[in-house]
């Protein structure tokens, strides 16, 4: 039964919970035990059986005593951790916040339990979400479940920032975990491990108690195993928050009910800038393969153009860097988290001497890089030359998308460029890295909505993803598009457990 119950996604298990076909308690109990035997994935930096258990065990109660379910009842999840959660350890995979408890809980994941989710556990990550692949975690590779079909064994990247998440979600060790998104971080682990993921419109969902990477333009989002799932969980995760000066004071939509896959009447954008030299065959064809999805869904498909796309990643690491020098300034080793006092004091000034060597040993090399050039370019001499260049560059970005709603309702581009890389292969090398992000960058800088769904497998069977983009806060256009290719994409691939 424990296997049946974990191959439930999220809508699954909240209709066969409210159905009376299962317990809330043999749903947590299949998950953990689940999370128990896959710990050579390392998607969990800290288990929480006990949190997943406290929840089922109130849906249990209220469902026996007659009271209407919470939407979230019976369904336990995944946090990434780089969401304070009351009580349980917050590292952003760094040393430097290692074994810190927070005495508050983020809005985003105190609506999750309010809707009566239940945490299995926290996520491993890229530290402070800076990477693409899991590897920069103070905590270790996060693994991808899956394998290439070659009958290589090499261990492949889920992914990153958010690769806990996309390998914990395609290992059905939750139906749905949390994620963050800077500048492709939901998106690009997604379409790296074969599941769907949405960042939503900048402002959507708080930022309050997530640890800041770069503050305009981190956004919290959904990953689960498919576009409905997404849809349940962001109507859960979204919503005004006096707390955070960016939250957006809407309504949340009902964005499950108003699901539909018909693209009849939509305009599908496709952006010619983004054929880009040297695109894997793989990655064409998946794209074209979904250009003739829209048309089927009943969309008209038109060209575009988005000219400063070719600006944006360099824009990106401008901007996004800058931000993080700022924000994480606040990790002096004075307030919480780690704190280093030399052996000896060497000069008179040991305060200064306490700061370096806090940052020194608490912050990775990746981190550390950013810092050094954010640091850079907002410095006297640079700042004008960078800085504010690149957010002129940002406002350009932001106008071609305007300009191409004039055309069209939604774009339609790959996700990433390749599929998942073995882990090692571009770590030495942080501009291939970076490149990562090419197709999920700009519409970041944009604000905009935009979500990865699974499309097919490669030629070595490694998943690939579609990305849609959406106008602002047209959340509902974007899950509906990604809903009509999923219906016709018909993915169903899995990993084999080899863990």
């Amino acid at each position: 039964m424990s296997r049946d119950l974990t191959d439930l996604g999220v809508a699954g298990i909240r209709d066969g919970f409210r159905g009376g076909d299962f317990s809330a308690r043999e749903v947590a109990d299949a998950f953990i035990a689940k999370v128990g035997g896959a710990k050579a994935l390392n998607a969990f930096i800290v288990e929480t059986p006990d949190h997943a258990i406290a929840a089922a065990t109130a849906a249990d109660e209220a469902r026996a005593k007659g009271e209407a379910p919470k939407p979230l009842a019976g369904v336990p999840i995944g946090m990434k951790d780089l969401f304070a959660t009351k009580g349980v350890q917050t590292t952003a995979a760094s040393h430097m916040l290692e074994g810190f408890k927070p005495v508050y809980e983020s809005t985003v994941s105190q609506k999750l339990w309010d809707a009566g989710a239940g945490m299995l556990g926290k996520l491993n990550l890229d530290q402070f979400a800076m990477g693409s692949s899991n590897e920069t975690s103070y905590f270790g590779n996060v693994i991808s479940p899956w394998r290439r079909s070659d009958g290589g064994n090499a261990p492949l990247a889920p992914g990153g920032s958010s690769g806990g998440s996309s390998s914990a979600i395609a290992a059905r060790l939750c139906p749905a975990a949390t994620g963050t998104d800077t500048g492709g971080s939901i998106r690009q682990p997604a379409a790296f491990t074969g599941i769907s993921g949405i960042k939503p419109t900048y402002g959507r969902c708080s930022r309050w108690g997530v640890v800041a990477f770069a503050s305009s333009l981190d956004q919290a989002g959904p990953m689960a195993r498919d576009v409905r799932d997404c849809a349940i969980m962001l109507e859960a995760m979204a919503g005004f928050d006096a707390k955070d000066s960016t939250s957006l004071n809407l309504p949340v939509p009902q964005w499950e009910a108003g699901l539909s896959p018909d693209m009849t009447g939509k305009r599908i954008g496709i952006p010619r800038e983004y054929r880009v030299d040297g695109m894997p065959q793989d990655i064409a064809d998946l794209w074209e393969r979904g250009i003739a999805w829209m048309k089927d869904a009943g969309a008209e498909i038109v060209e575009v153009s988005l000219p400063h796309t070719r600006y944006a990643l360099p824009a990106y690491y401008i901007i996004a860097p800058a931000e993080a020098s700022s924000n994480l300034a606040r990790y002096d080793g004075v307030r919480y988290g780690l704190r280093e006092l030399p052996e000896q004091l060497k000069t008179d000034k040991p305060l200064d001497e306490m700061y370096a060597a806090t940052r020194a040993a608490g912050f990775g090399d990746e981190v550390k890089r950013r810092i050094l050039i954010g640091t850079y370019v907002l410095s006297a001499g640079f700042y004008d030359a960078y800085y504010t260049q690149a957010q002129k560059v940002r406002a350009l970005i932001a106008r071609d998308f305007e300009n191409a709603w004039t055309v069209c309702d939604y774009l339609l581009t790959p996700t990433a460029p390749s599929a998942a890389f073995a882990l090692g292969e571009k770590s030495a090398d942080p501009i291939a890295m970076y490149l990562n992000d090419v197709f999920t960058v700009p519409s970041s800088l944009a604000g905009l909505p935009a979500m990865s769904v699974p499309g097919g497998l490669d030629k070595d069977g490694l998943p690939l993803g579609l990305q849609v983009i959406g106008r602002p806060l047209d959340e509902q256009g974007v899950l509906n598009a990604g809903l009509a290719l999923e219906q016709r994409a018909g993915f169903t691939a899995r990993p084999d457990a080899w863990w």
